[in-house]
């Protein structure tokens, strides 16, 4: 039976009862119709995690009383920064949604020569807001217990001057995959919209140590690669290989 799990960013133990917010109230009342009695479990997305059983039950705020903290082994052991190209659509929701299951631990939007949305400051918070959700939401499925950063809308060019152990960026010329790489604990993965990178945004990336790595002899979709490449890295070098 599955264990419901509720994301709570500030939870102590001594924070007896706890009222949750309307939307974790409304989701527990309304879609899982959980009642008084059922038991839950909080997380504060920054490991740690706590056993609940509901006092209250009500769409607009649900009261919880804490029994005691968990231990929960699920973050990988490897540190995995995910540069996504925008795409416009779902596109972007469904490769955030599943590099989070996947046990991404950073990811930043990025604006590129082929990047088709155009946002002002107050689209790019609504986005940011929404994307924030896609995370938590993901988390709560999947029994992560620490967030992934999300960092703010960022240019190709800032964001390829960082270090990491292996800095990759998927192209489909190129003649080195993943294993003929190092064994690593830190990745920065790129990977370009839905139109691409450009032969400069490669060249770019490449004078800032990204190398060229093939991801197998088919052309995919972004929201296809990002997947693919999190969960082919997690097997090489995190913990889908425990």
């Amino acid at each position: 039976m599955r264990t419901t799990r509720i994301y709570c960013h500030d939870i102590q133990l001594n924070q007896q009862p706890l009222a949750l917010n309307a939307t974790s109230s409304s989701h527990l009342c309304k879609v899982l119709r959980l009642n008084s009695g059922d038991t839950l479990i909080l997380f504060d997305g920054k490991g740690n995690s706590f056993s609940a059983i509901i006092e209250t039950a009500s769409p607009k705020k649900t009261v919880v009383k804490i029994s005691n903290a968990l231990t929960e082994n699920t973050e990988s052991n490897l540190t995995l920064h995910l540069g996504l190209g925008m795409s416009k659509g779902d596109r972007m929701d469904y490769a955030i949604q599943k590099s989070v299951e996947v046990g991404v631990t950073h990811i930043t939007p990025l604006l590129t020569k082929f990047s088709v949305i155009k946002l002002d400051e107050q689209r790019r918070q609504k986005k940011l807001e929404h994307w924030l959700g896609i995370i938590i939401n993901a988390c709560e499925q999947s029994g992560r217990t620490i967030l992934p950063v999300l960092n703010p809308i960022t240019p190709l060019s800032s964001w390829l001057e960082h270090e990491a152990g292996h800095k990759i960026v998927f192209d489909p010329e190129a003649n080195k995959s993943l294993v003929n790489l190092t064994p690593t604990d830190s990745v920065s993965l790129l990977i370009g919209p839905e139109g691409g990178l450009c032969k400069t945004e490669i060249d770019m990336a490449a004078s800032e140590d990204f190398q060229a790595i093939k991801l197998g002899p088919r052309t995919l979709r972004t929201e296809t690669a990002a997947v693919v490449a999190c969960a082919t890295i997690q097997t090489i070098w995190g913990d889908y290989s425990r």
